[in-house]
C-alpha cells in the first residue's frame, strides 16, 4: 500500500512540474524583445515614417516630431533636413546619435493654412545605405467657425 502511495505522489509530483515547466516555456518567446540588428557603420530605424496630424482646428500647435533609433555601430550624423515647402519646417539634430541611442527630428506645420494637408522632410544622413530618407506628414486643418449672426428681435 505504501508503494502505491508514494508512486501516486511522485506521479501526481512529476505532473505539476512538467506542467510547470511547459507554462513557463511557453511564455519565454512573448517576454523576449528582439533588438533590432546591429549595422557596420551608422543606421537610422524610425518609430514611425508618417505622422498623421488628423483633423485639426485653425492656428492649432503643429509641431510634432519623428523619432528614430541608430541601429548601427557607428554615431550616426544627420547633415540637413528640409521640408518640402517653406509651411513644412524641421530641426535637425546637432550631435551626433550613438549607436543604440535615440534621436528625434522635430517638423513644426504652419497651420494657418486651411485644408488638407501632404508634406515631406527629407533628412540627410550618414546612415549605411540610406543616406537621405524621406519623411511624411499629413493631416486637414478646419476652417474657423463662422460667426454666429445676431438674431434681431422684430418691432
Amino acid at each position: 500500500m505504501k508503494k502505491i502511495f508514494l508512486l501516486a505522489m511522485l506521479t501526481v509530483l512529476g505532473v505539476t512540474t512538467s506542467n510547470a515547466q511547459e507554462t513557463k516555456k511557453a511564455k519565454a518567446p512573448a517576454d523576449v524583445k528582439t533588438a533590432a540588428p546591429k549595422l557596420e557603420g551608422a543606421g537610422m530605424v524610425f518609430e514611425t515614417e508618417t505622422i498623421d496630424y488628423g483633423t485639426i482646428e485653425h492656428n492649432a500647435e503643429g509641431t510634432r516630431k519623428f523619432v528614430f533609433t541608430n541601429n548601427g555601430n557607428k554615431p550616426l550624423i544627420i547633415s540637413n533636413t528640409q521640408g518640402s515647402c517653406g509651411c513644412t519646417v524641421p530641426t535637425t539634430p546637432k550631435d551626433p546619435i550613438a549607436p543604440g541611442a535615440k534621436g528625434e527630428i522635430g517638423v513644426h506645420y504652419a497651420t494657418d493654412r486651411i485644408g488638407a494637408f501632404t508634406k515631406t522632410v527629407t533628412v540627410t544622413s550618414n546612415a549605411e545605405g540610406q543616406p537621405t530618407k524621406v519623411l511624411t506628414i499629413k493631416g486637414n486643418v478646419l476652417p474657423d467657425p463662422a460667426p454666429a449672426t445676431p438674431v434681431v428681435p422684430k418691432s
